[in-house]
């Protein structure tokens, strides 16, 4: 008899930094969404497809709900984020094994008010950090009176600890469907955003304080050739000291970034690449809604 094909949707949510797209990765075995010990790395939803057998899991990463105060990226960001709530068949809840965030309670309350019957999966993340996990304990019995979830699973996204245990309650509790991509498929991102997201990640890893959140990458050309692919990108910031910052003294910091990111993109296509990078200023494009769907963030 032929096993019944499964297939759904499940929303990895979460404040700023809890370890999402570094589940993400894990669970796919591959990269497909950028990271960083920074928050707010995430910008938009990232979707990575996992196909084993007859069940299809496709996981979407989203940033990180937070308090947003009055940019219009923030706004985004949250908007982002909560949109997938009501369409999803299941959801991951991560949070840190370290305390109880303000921002937990934001999630949780976006949640409650959503009055959806979507199960609910709390992870709790960053495990390897405690010393001792006893002091899980009072932890957990604080979130089981918060809401009703459907598990409550301590993990390390980062060791894969504890990681399949996640994915067999996820494929517990996914419908019957037929598979909604191509088995062979792993993420729903065209090259170009793909190579723009190793830019950017680089960029925050090199950078500090407020500049990681006032650039974005955006990818001019590319060129495949025989035996080596031509990409033209521009890095825009919102004021000339940031642009003198991500250059840096003589142009090595743009030099690093540009050598960092070009080896993830040649891993990817597996092939010699040559990245050309330029740094140029438009003002306040993070504060400027127009600004941010001209970019891609809409």
């Amino acid at each position: 008899m032929t096993e019944k094909e499964k297939c759904g949707y499940v929303a990895i949510l979460g404040r700023p930094n809890v370890g999402k797209s570094t589940l993400l990765n894990e669970l796919l075995k591959r990269k497909v969404s950028i990271t960083s010990p920074k928050p707010q790395t995430t910008r938009y939803q990232i979707l990575g497809i996992k196909t084993r057998d007859s069940i299809q899991t496709v996981y979407i990463d989203t940033p990180g709900i937070h308090d947003s105060g009055n940019r219009a990226m923030n706004r985004y960001l949250n908007r982002l984020a909560t949109a997938v709530i009501p369409d999803v068949d299941v959801i991951v809840f991560m949070i840190e094994a370290l305390r109880w965030h303000n921002d937990d309670d934001l999630v949780l309350e976006k949640l409650k008010s959503a009055e959806m019957n979507t199960p609910v999966i709390l992870a709790i993340n960053k495990i390897d950090e405690l010393k001792d996990k006893k002091l899980l304990l009072p932890l957990i019995q604080q979130v089981q009176q918060k809401y009703a979830f459907k598990a409550i699973i301590p993990l390390s996204a980062k060791r894969a600890e504890n990681v399949a245990m996640l994915e067999h309650e996820i494929m517990e509790l996914l419908p019957e469907n037929p598979h909604f991509f191509p088995d062979d498929q792993v993420t729903d991102k065209p090259e170009k955003f793909q190579m723009a997201e190793f830019i950017r990640e680089k960029l925050i890893q090199l950078t500090e304080q407020e500049v990681p959140y006032s650039t974005a990458v955006e990818i001019e050309k590319v060129e495949h050739k025989e035996k080596i692919t031509e990409i033209s990108a521009i890095i825009w910031v919102e004021r000339q000291g940031q642009k003198a910052i991500v250059i840096g003294e003589n142009g090595e910091r743009l030099k690093k970034i540009g050598t960092l990111a070009r080896k993830e993109i040649e891993r990817m296509l597996n092939q010699k690449v040559f990245l050309r990078l330029w740094v140029k200023v438009k003002e306040r494009w993070t504060d400027d809604d127009q600004v941010l769907k001209n970019l891609g963030y809409d």
